[in-house]
């Protein structure tokens, strides 16, 4: 661009004489005005030529856009103001001439009045909020921008927020797409006629300015495209030239937005094809349109877009004649033959033989492929736009234009066309694309507009063969990646597949096509056509073709296969997309019976297509062992086609079926794929891997399974209701590999199949079995059925989520197709089956959601372990549902043991499938029963109860489903004598059951029980203990009489292949075909065989019998129940036999059996009868283990875990007893003095880490693990009960000045101000915000041990969530976040008693007491472990907070910061505390913060380093509180600033500096007497608070009032004498002066009653009790008692001794009766008052704003938030950060105080740290909660770890909604929010939460 703008500059230059000279060289207005003039004349040739002239000087592109080829310095040769200057010009000029003269901004506001707006039309890109509303929606595709979304009503619509990923535009107002009612306010449709008619002369110079503006663009845009090189043009480049060119984009965009009449000057200019023709044919005498038409050319060719190289001309510049037609369209007839397609293509492949032989595709209209691939010719601007827009990659900037133009109706049209004209050269750029994924989303972002629009796509199908152009370019797209198939027949095969591995695949490149294939296909009209026509129904056979078998497995026999590959995720994604979504747009049209023509029309191809597979791999009878697919899109197309036609469209099933050999082969693939399922869970494929178990897993996911698991067994349920029975149940069990096992011997030898997987295949066939004719999803259940069944099951296998079902239950079928499962069905089903389970919140944190759950009489009535098995991805589930079905049972108390799957009756089938039945009735599945029912009563191995469990369930089905041939059954009556031959007499499973089966000849192995013919008939019963003795040699020599049957599966079932085979193949050419299946035999020698005969004498009924017995472990056990009640064989549907296990399945079928025959009743009574011989004794079976009662298996695994344990002890006692002798020979001697005195018992601790207790002590010290860390909770506190909102508007906003710390921090630097400094830092507390606060687990550990583990973590590699460099461990027992050790002080537990001893000395002796032990140095203990240790703590305290937090003196380093700190740290944690235990300490007790705390031993810590400041007894507080000195006026006069006055010091800072200066441990007599002093100075401060408080006429009244009480006995305890004195002391000063007695008289006089001003008082003096009271219970272990709020100051009073004993408590409680005055009370007041009457004089305003006032502080609270959080989000997504003023891509706000921060943004980061981070330290001091507005998720930052702690913000159905994935409304769930704030306030998020990792400051 910049050498454009040089061009133009350079123009002007050359011309710059000449412009002169015309007198033209006027300003640009006035030349726009001339002009605009010239050209409003009738003859405005004169104008237009000028103009010409002028514009062809503006926009000249003379020079070649050099600086786009990176050379700057044509850039600079260009002059004229630098590159961008000339630009402006350009742009300048065009503005200037578009006015006319007048100013652009007018001309705008001008155009813009003229809009029609009936559209909205607002285009967006990524990652932009729209809406979508299901409800209003006619496209799937509908969407709205926010604001038209807000503006319109969709309330109780089912709608959601969502963030557009390829970009989209706004809806509103086009009604081809949503429903009317939907439009906003904005866009309610307008008729045309009140848009006044635009005034021509308006738009004249548009139009004859843009086409010139638009050729300069088109210009640019060839001059810019360099023909890469080899590899694909370079990014750089192309951005480089689109960089340029915004400018001129933007200018375009910017006309498109003026409204409707600037958008059809714009269309007629882009659409105009004579205007296109004048400008570019580059045959003009201008050499520089020449060249750029050249590169316009070479453009073209090179885009592989013409002819080979000779018809280069012919193809571009001169089309033939016979294409007019045609030429509309923008096709060029190509008379290119087929053949030269072929060869071209044919290098693409590598020329790998077999392609050739492909069958090629000619598409049915009259274009062949060639012209829809390769032709291109442009007619117009819009076409050569779109060509270059392509060419370059789809620059953003372009689609929005392009897009922008769509809401005028005209230029859609034409936009479409040009589209689908350029659809093939989309695809080829597309795949050479470096950038496929940003492209694919910008050509999304155009289709989904054209293609949602039905009237649109029909139109274009209609005029430009849209459907055979969108098959053609998918079929060619897919044909580059093709490869030889190598299933069945490797060598010979024909069939191409194509290559999962291809990046093509893999990038799922083709998305962009088949998601535009699938929009279109969703409109009914176009739909028809596709599937009316027979071609493009080929076209679109091959393409499936293309993926069937695709990604084949061969199953690794060897080793482990050496690399996994990741293919499979393409291969199922692209049937997925590309084969199964088309299917069900088709199906969602093939609806009613008047398409049944379709049906047929796909069928037909769709066989035609089997069969070339089938011939192409060489397909005869087997398929090839140890290799599987799990991708036959033919099949399933074939398959659906058939469930539709039947289901909704009445067809007869028969007349779409093919020939019976046909349907062998269709049912093969499938089969194969069931086993292999089975074979993968038998871990036989291990050996390739996991990602086998993937494919098994994703085969049957929610999100496949009815496109892929559903189709096949629906087919193979097809063939099986249409095949031989017999066949069919062999092909079964031999495709399972188990027909070795299914012999009547005990032992058997698999050729196929090894031991250990046997059980889980015969399981895997039993269960397909079941499955097979159990399913009824597309065999005859309603869709509501279908959903209900599907929802059943996943709920029962867990309870689940509303959004978890959604996504659970398989999409009625196209996702596209508008049917989504949130739909009314849904919900009312949901609500019909299931309970909603309200989110629950344990105390630990763990945060549920709100879940469904089955209703009881789901459980009972509709639980279907089929369903469940069919749908579990993780064979746990199934587990998982039985294991909460039992509980069900139990529960309801049905059935107290571990029931079975329950058997569930059926919906009926569909006639059609009748058929399937005879699975069910089939000699050969009979004898399989019996021969297994026969195996398990045998014991033999491999066999599992769920074996058993299946094989019931069969013949339950059986049952269930038999025909009606009772009629018969008498006439059989001598059965069992006539049939010697064959094993049942009919295929009849009711009468087949009580048939009996004498002899049964076996194949055994040579070394098998059964054979060793020589031993005596009594040995024989131990190997073979089923025979009962009865074996007699005999028997073995008549082997080939005809007593006994041998079957065989295989043989049976080659048998009636041949039969088949040769029925179907009259036809000569398919009589001989090869018998493949003898290539594969089995490795290995085949075993030496021999025959056997066995005497068996049993029926199925006799079994079952047998087996009742051997499960109940009884004789006789069965007792037919119709003997009792004959009624019961009439209603066999009886609760009792619904739930149960085993026993109760065999008696259900017993009687479902009696009631069905009286034969069977007759016989089953007979067998009862004879009483059976005892069961042998035998081995316990694993099933029988199983069953084996848990209970005693518990009761033993804890019997053993008792004598272990007590083992454990009593050896850790031993090794304790030596240990303790070896280690300390000397303790005994101290052990003999200490006899002597009381006993006294130190505190002993465990050590978690060694194990060992004993006392702490100086040189092994003893520690508890603590967590140290800085907290501003404190600092939260305010002082109004209405809490902070979050601030939604920009007027709200929070400012911190009224919280407590702001508060704390304005009294500290005023006293700074005017106090000396180390005064001042005595006189109030810090830490209240960034204190320290320090918490335990309770568990104690060595110092020394603690290091050494610490050691081992630092030397462990495992990845922690915390670091070992800054001290951090977790507490080796609890596993709690720990990062320090408070070392506990050795001391006794009694010596607390013997200093509680109430002591009678006066309180004066112990004042003086405590002056003495105060002044005393504290001098630092000597150098022992214990000493260490105190310091490094200390040390961890300090560095826990911020410096900031820290210093507060004005001189910095001063020893009293220390001091302050130390004391502060006790403060703060006694001030959280008291919060934790909800501010008040009435409910008394240890609360669970007492457990927690670690307050004596912080106290020894800090009490030590106090003791090494002394403070100067000259200006040691306790002085002033306790003695009189002589009053020295002079004080305040001295250079130097004053002490603090005694009245403003903060009363509990000094209780905790005195009793911290005390020598450890302190003795209670001292500690009470040091809060008596204390409690006089805070009732003084009380009362001089409330005389400030009231007005002038008040406190003369009370001044008079007490002055005559004063001289009564107790005037020293009586609050009006003491208030009165304090006025008049006060009252010499200025302290009451200055104000306007208005303010301050706040409350009415009536309202200063004697109760309101004791309650005054108490208030003012009770935060100080709490704290002293909570003091007292750490430092000597006293009990808190618990009380009424409103006695609390009493009660408290007297348990800190302030109350004399003996005092009653009947009268109203008077506060002042607690004083005890160490000194004379008048005296002390006076010289209290002295201090502040001698600064007011100075000062008196901050006289009155220091003065200690009531602490009306109420509990920190977090911000309120709104309840529906949209709210929050609409104001904080697009908020600007206050930094860089741009809207930062991840928006928080934290809760705390309400800031707006940038998550990870760079804009605002300060040295490295982040805004979050830096937030997180100044607000929290480390500590931030901020809630994320994109994803609505809560994250915590604590020091330098993060976690995402989830969302208070729920939606309907008590779900988060991280990262706004649903987009549904969420509201506030306030149970939530307050688990949130209590873990705020109790400082235990790194205890609750658990996934915290490191932000290295970057959040």
């Amino acid at each position: 661009m910049a050498a454009a703008a040089a061009a133009a500059v350079g123009g002007q230059q050359q011309s710059q004489p000449e412009l002169a000279a015309s007198g033209l060289a006027l300003d640009k207005a006035a030349t726009a005005a001339h002009l605009k003039a010239a050209l409003s004349r009738p003859d405005n040739r004169a104008g237009a030529e000028e103009l010409q002239a002028l514009l062809e000087r503006v926009l000249s592109a003379e020079r070649p856009l050099a600086a786009a080829a990176g050379g700057e310095d044509a850039a600079a040769a260009g002059g004229g103001g630098g590159p961008g200057a000339a630009e402006e010009e350009a742009l300048e000029w065009c503005k200037c001439l578009l006015a006319g003269g007048g100013g652009y901004d007018e001309f705008c506001a001008a155009v813009r009045a003229y809009d029609p707006a009936a559209l909205c039309g607002l285009v967006w890109t990524a990652n932009f909020v729209a809406y979508r509303c299901r409800t209003c929606g006619i496209s799937p595709c509908m969407s709205l921008c926010a604001e038209c979304f807000h503006q319109g009503d969709h309330t109780g619509h089912d709608f959601n927020m969502f963030r557009s990923q390829a970009g989209g535009a706004c809806d509103c107002g086009d009604s081809n797409v949503m429903r009317e009612s939907g439009f906003c306010k904005r866009h309610q449709i307008k008729s045309s006629s009140n848009i006044p008619c635009v005034p021509k002369d308006l738009l004249m110079m548009s139009e004859f300015v843009l086409p010139r503006f638009i050729f300069c663009l088109i210009q640019y845009l060839r001059e810019g495209y360099n023909e890469p090189a080899a590899d694909g043009p370079s990014e750089k480049d192309l951005n480089k030239v689109l960089q340029l060119l915004e400018p001129q984009i933007s200018f375009l965009e910017d006309l498109t937005k003026m409204g409707g009449a600037m958008r059809s000057v714009l269309t007629q200019v882009l659409t105009n094809q004579q205007n296109y023709k004048d400008l570019t044919s580059g045959l003009g005498e201008n050499a520089c349109a020449k060249k750029s038409h050249e590169k316009y050319l070479i453009a073209l060719k090179s885009s592989g877009l013409t002819y080979p190289e000779d018809k280069l001309v012919y193809g571009v510049q001169e089309p033939s004649a016979g294409t007019s037609s045609l030429a509309v369209q923008g096709f060029v007839g190509a008379t290119g033959t087929l053949g030269q397609v072929d060869s071209s293509d044919e290098d693409d492949q590598d020329g790998s033989q077999g392609l050739g032989k492909r069958k090629r595709v000619k598409l049915s209209s009259g274009t062949k492929d060639q012209s829809i691939m390769d032709v291109l010719k442009h007619k117009s601007f819009l076409e050569e736009l779109l060509f270059w827009t392509i060419k370059y990659e789809f620059p953003q900037k372009m689609v929005t234009f392009l897009l922008n133009m769509l809401p005028d109706q005209e230029y859609k049209v034409a936009f479409t066309k040009t589209f689908v004209q350029h659809y093939a050269f989309i695809m080829k750029t597309l795949k050479k694309s470096h950038e496929s994924d940003t492209m694919s989303n910008r050509i999304v972002h155009i289709s989904v507009q054209l293609f949602s629009n039905e009237e649109l796509a029909r139109q274009v199908t209609e005029e430009c063969q849209l459907l055979d152009i969108m098959v053609t370019v998918l079929l060619y797209m897919m044909e580059s990646c093709l490869i030889k198939s190598e299933l069945q027949d490797e060598e010979n095969s024909l069939h191409v597949v194509v290559n999962c591995g291809e990046a093509l695949l893999k990038n799922n490149t083709y998305w962009p096509l088949v998601s535009d294939f699938i929009n279109i296909l969703s409109h009914q009209s176009v739909a028809k056509r596709f599937l009316e026509d027979h071609g493009l129904l080929v076209t679109w056979m091959n393409f499936v073709s293309f993926f069937q078998g695709m990604n084949l497995n061969k199953r690794e026999l060897n080793e482990h296969v050496e690399f996994e590959s990741q293919t499979y995720y393409a291969a199922f994604a692209a049937e997925l997309e590309a084969c199964a979504q088309p299917m069900w747009g088709l199906l969602s049209h093939c609806k009613v019976r008047e398409t049944q023509e379709y049906t047929r029309n796909v069928v037909r191809y769709c066989l035609e297509a089997l069969q070339d597979w089938f011939d192409a791999i060489n397909f005869v009878d087997e398929p090839a062992p140890n290799q599987v697919t799990f991708h036959l899109p033919l099949h399933r197309y074939y398959a659906m086609f058939l469930s539709k036609a039947v289901k909704c469209q009445e067809l007869d099933l028969d007349s779409v079926l093919p020939d019976q050999e046909m349907l062998m082969k269709l049912m093969i693939h499938p089969l194969q794929i069931q086993a292999s399922l089975a074979e993968i869970h038998s871990n036989m494929w291990v050996r390739n891997g996991l990602q086998i178990k993937g494919q098994a897993m994703t085969y049957v996911q929610s999100h496949f399974c009815n496109s892929m698991i559903d189709p096949d067994i629906y087919l193979l349920q097809v063939c099986a209701s249409r095949l031989d029975p017999d066949y069919f149940i062999s092909s079964v069990f031999e495709r399972f590999k188990v027909v070795d096992l299914l012999t009547m011997a005990s032992q058997h030898q698999n050729t196929v199949l090894d031991a250990e997987h046997e059980r889980s295949m015969l399981e895997g066939a039993l269960t397909f079995l079941v499955i097979l004719l159990s399913l009824r999803l597309h065999l005859g259940m309603s869709d509501d059925e279908i959903l209900r069944a599907e929802m059943v099951a996943q709920l029962c296998m867990n309870d689940r989520t509303h959004s978890s079902l959604l996504d659970l239950i398989p999409e009625n079928p196209n996702p596209k197709s508008g049917i989504i499962p949130g739909s009314y069905s849904f919900e009312s089903v949901l609500s019909a089956v299931a309970d909603f389970k309200a989110p629950v919140f344990e105390p630990g944190g763990s945060m549920q959601q709100g879940m469904y759950t089955p209703k009881a009489e789901v459980w009972d009535q509709e639980f279907d372990p089929v369903m469940v098995i069919l749908r579990t991805v993780y064979r746990r589930d199934v587990q998982s549902a039985m294991d909460r079905y039992t509980a069900f049972l139990k529960q309801s108390g049905k059935f107290p043991g571990n029931p079975w799957p329950p058997y569930k009756k059926r919906t009926s089938l569909h006639p059609s499938y009748k058929g399937l039945m005879r699975l069910l009735h089939c000699k050969t599945l009979h004898i399989v029963l019996f021969t297994l029912l026969y195996k398990i009563l045998m014991d033999h191995q491999n066999l599992s109860e769920h074996v058993l469990c299946m094989v019931l369930y069969l013949i339950e089905l059986g049952l269930e489903n038999y025909a009606d041939e009772e009629s018969d059954e008498e006439a059989s009556v001598g059965g069992p004598e006539r049939c010697h031959d064959s094993w049942f007499p009919g295929s009849n499973l009711v009468s087949n059951m009580r048939h009996f089966i004498n002899y049964v000849r076996v194949r055994v192995p040579e070394t098998a029980p059964e054979v060793k013919r020589d031993s005596p008939a009594s040995t024989s019963s131990d190997n073979l203990g089923s025979l009962h003795n009865s074996r007699r040699p005999k028997v073995l020599q008549r082997e080939n009489s005809g007593t006994a049957q041998v079957f065989s599966l295989v043989a049976e079932r080659r048998k009636k292949f041949q039969e088949i085979i040769n029925r179907s193949s009259s036809e000569a050419n398919q009589v001989v075909r090869p018998k493949t299946s003898n290539k594969w035999s089995a490795p290995g020698s085949a075993p030496q065989l021999t025959t056997a005969i066995l005497e068996i004498k049993e029926s199925i009924l006799s079994l079952l019998i047998k087996l009742h017995h051997k499960l109940s472990g009884k004789q006789n056990s069965y007792y037919p129940p119709w003997l009792d009640d004959i009624e019961i064989l009439i209603q066999p549907e009886i609760p009792k036999y619904s739930h149960g296990d085993g026993i109760t399945a065999v008696e259900r079928i017993l009687l479902k059996a009696a009631s069905q025959s009286r034969m069977n009743k007759r016989i089953i009574e007979e067998i009862c009868r004879k009483v059976t011989p005892p069961v042998p004794p035998k081995k316990v079976t694993t099933a029988e283990k199983k069953t084996l009662d848990k209970e005693e298996r518990r009761q033993k695994a804890r019997e053993r875990q008792q004598k272990l344990l007590a083992e454990f002890a009593s050896r850790q006692k031993s090794f304790m007893e030596t240990a303790m002798d070896v280690d300390s020979p000397e303790n005994d001697i101290p052990m003999d003095i200490t006899t002597a005195e009381p006993q006294v018992s130190e505190a002993v601790y465990d050590c978690v880490i060694c194990g060992q207790s004993g006392p702490s002590s100086e040189d092994r010290p003893t520690g508890l693990v603590v967590l140290l860390q800085a907290s501003s909770v404190l600092g939260q506190c305010r002082d109004n009960v209405e809490p902070k909102k979050l601030p939604i508007t920009e007027e709200e906003q929070i400012y911190p000045w009224d919280t407590c710390a702001a508060v704390h921090d304005v009294r500290l630097s005023l006293l700074q101000r005017y106090f000396k400094d180390s005064s001042c830092l005595l006189a109030v507390s810090i830490g209240w915000e960034g204190g320290v606060y320090v918490q335990t687990c309770g568990h104690t550990l060595h110092i020394d041990c603690h290091k050494s583990y610490m050691e081992s973590l630092r030397n462990d590699q495992v990845l922690q969530g915390f670091s070992v460099d800054k001290g951090e461990f977790t507490c080796p027992l609890c596993r709690q976040f720990a990062n320090s050790v408070l070392p506990c002080y050795p001391g006794s537990n009694v010596e607390n008693n013997l200093w509680q001893r109430p002591s009678n000395k006066s309180i004066q002796d112990l004042i003086k007491e405590v002056e003495e032990l105060q002044g005393r140095p504290g001098a630092f203990p000597s150098e022992t472990n214990l000493s260490k240790e105190m310091e490094s703590v200390m040390k961890d305290i300090k560095n826990t907070t911020q410096k900031k937090y820290r210093d507060y003196s004005k001189t910095p380093g001063s020893p009293d910061n220390d001091f302050l700190f130390m004391y502060s740290v006790a403060r703060t944690n006694l001030e959280l505390e008291l919060i934790h235990r909800g501010g008040n300490l009435c409910s008394g007790g240890a609360s669970t913060a007492g457990k927690r705390s670690c307050l004596n031993q912080l106290f020894h810590v800090l009490a030590l380093h106090m003791r090494l400041y002394s403070i100067d007894s000259e200006y040691n507080p306790w002085r002033k509180l306790t003695q009189l000195e002589e009053m020295n006026p002079q004080l305040g006069n001295e250079e130097q600033q004053p002490e603090v006055p005694i009245l403003y010091h903060d009363v509990t800072s000094l209780l905790l500096i005195q009793i911290l200066m005390m020598p450890q441990p302190l003795r209670k007599d001292h500690f009470t007497c040091i809060v008596k002093v204390l409690f006089t100075l805070l009732y003084t401060q009380a009362l001089v608070a409330l005389s400030v408080k009231c007005s002038e006429e008040d406190r003369s009244a009370w001044k008079h009032e007490g002055a005559l009480k004063k001289n009564t006995c107790d005037a020293e305890k009586s609050y009006e004498v003491l208030l009165s004195f304090v006025i008049s002391e006060l009252s010499k000063g200025k302290l009451y002066h200055e104000e306007g007695t208005q303010e301050c008289a706040m409350v009415n006089p009536t309202a200063w009653s004697p109760e309101f001003m004791e309650k005054y008082l108490q208030d003012f003096c009770l935060p100080f009790l709490r704290i002293t009271s909570l003091l007292q219970h750490h430092l000597f272990g006293e009990d808190l008692p618990s009380c009424q709020e409103e006695e609390e100051f009493s009660v408290l009073a007297s348990c800190l001794g302030l109350l004399p004993t003996f005092y009653q408590t009947e009268h109203p409680f008077i506060s002042a009766s607690c004083l005890d005055w160490p000194v004379p009370a008048f005296d002390i007041i006076t010289q209290w008052c002295f201090e502040i009457k001698s600064f007011t004089e100075r000062h008196a305003e901050q006289g009155k704003a220091l003065l200690i006032q009531e602490s009306k502080w109420k509990l920190p609270h977090l911000l309120q938030l709104p309840e529906n959080y949209n709210t929050i989000f609409q104001y904080y997504h697009r908020k600007t950060c206050s930094v860089c003023t741009k809207v930062p891509k991840d928006p928080a706000v934290c809760l705390v105080c309400g800031t707006f921060v940038c998550l990870k943004g760079s804009c605002c980061k300060q040295q490295s740290y982040c805004e979050c981070v830096l937030h997180s330290q100044n607000c929290g001091a480390g500590t931030g909660i901020f809630l994320l507005i994109n994803a609505s998720v809560i994250i915590i930052i604590r020091g330098h770890r993060f976690c995402l702690w989830g969302s208070v913000y729920l939606d309907a159905h008590g779900e988060e909604d991280r990262d706004l994935r649903r987009g549904k409304p969420l509201y506030i769930c306030k149970e939530r929010y307050k688990v949130l704030e209590q873990q705020w306030i109790s400082h235990t998020f790194d205890h609750i939460n658990k996934r915290w990792g490191p932000h290295y400051n970057a959040l």
